[in-house]
């Protein structure tokens, strides 16, 4: 699936302004001090946290096949519970900030419940297309698991980022790559930008 226009706008505005920024400069300390700042708190820093966001959004697929056809509800808050408590402990251990940590594993859990939803809205309209085998769900758990720790992890190794002004748009390039690079359709780049909204802080929440 293509990028959105809007990703694509803002990288390119962010870029001219770089080249704007580098044309006016006069002094190397302060060309090389612009250098660092980039290397610190651009896309490539954000990219392991968004590209987890996607790995994590995939593993909806799979409950969803699992939660399929059981009666049960998409909506789980004990299993919530334990997740946000488990990643604002995991993130205390990480030197990371528990509050920020829980923020941004709150919309993860509700992008996923998101693709959770509008795949049993289409099973439900198309049954053809419905999953014939159902997953258990302790073992994609387990896989969520390990992708929540590596996700904070990359909250914690992208702080100076994720509190930088630019944060914004170099996010915003880290998901434009992303969607590329792993070929997003249209459900699950949707879910993605929600999954990211809560990513720059402080701040507003971006817009889904």
């Amino acid at each position: 699936m293509p990028t959105t226009a809007y990703p694509l706008r803002l990288l390119t505005a962010v870029a001219a302004a770089a080249l704007l920024a580098g044309a006016q400069a006069s002094a190397a300390p302060a060309r090389a001090a612009s250098v660092a700042a980039a290397s610190r708190n651009g896309p490539d820093r954000l990219h392991p946290l968004v590209d987890l966001s996607v790995r994590r959004l995939a593993t909806a697929d799979v409950v969803a096949a699992a939660k399929w056809g059981t009666g049960g509800p998409v909506d789980d808050p004990a299993r919530e519970q334990q997740v946000l408590e488990s990643v604002a402990r995991q993130a205390r251990a990480a030197g990371a900030d528990p509050g920020e940590t829980v923020r941004v594993f709150r919309e993860q859990i509700e992008a996923n419940k998101q693709v959770q939803r509008a795949l049993h809205d289409r099973w439900k309209a198309d049954p053809s297309q419905a999953p014939t085998l159902r997953p258990g769900l302790t073992e994609v758990r387990e896989e969520i698991n390990r992708v929540n720790g590596e996700l904070v992890r990359a909250i914690a190794d992208s702080a100076a980022a994720r509190t930088a002004p630019s944060c914004d748009g170099a996010l915003a390039a880290a998901e434009a790559r992303v969607r590329r690079h792993r070929h997003l359709d249209r459900l699950h780049a949707t879910a993605l930008t929600h999954a990211l909204r809560t990513v720059c802080a402080p701040g507003p929440v971006r817009s889904g």
